[in-house]
């Protein structure tokens, strides 16, 4: 089964302070150490969300059909830099499985006919 997930997260200012070229390097360690892993079994992509919201600056959209590297994923991103330096809070996650209710019914068609 494929699952999203929707990590929301807010950078800090101390984020912001550091030069673009810093931030530029920290996103190649990002993409090359906590993604790069597990670039066969997620799709990980970033969104900016600070016009459109004040709750979180931005949200990556993850799609997988194995939790166990996702779930690892996240364990690297906890003890990456971005947490550890204070730079990124998670705000939320979400998680759920796309048409699951279509599933479902095609599991469970025969189970409806002899109600």
């Amino acid at each position: 089964m494929k699952y999203g997930i929707v990590i929301r997260y807010q950078f800090d200012t101390s984020w912001l302070r550091l030069s673009r070229d810093e931030r530029n390097r920290h996103e190649e360690v990002f993409q090359k150490e906590i993604v790069g892993p597990y670039v066969d079994r997620l799709t990980v992509r970033h969104f900016d969300a600070e016009a459109f919201s004040a709750e979180y600056s931005d949200f990556l959209l993850i799609e997988t059909d194995d939790l166990q590297a996702y779930y690892y994923f996240v364990e690297g991103l906890r003890d990456s830099d971005f947490i550890a330096h204070g730079w990124v809070r998670i705000h939320d996650i979400t998680i759920g499985v796309p048409d699951g209710y279509k599933e479902y019914e095609k599991e469970h068609e025969n189970d409806h006919d002899h109600a």
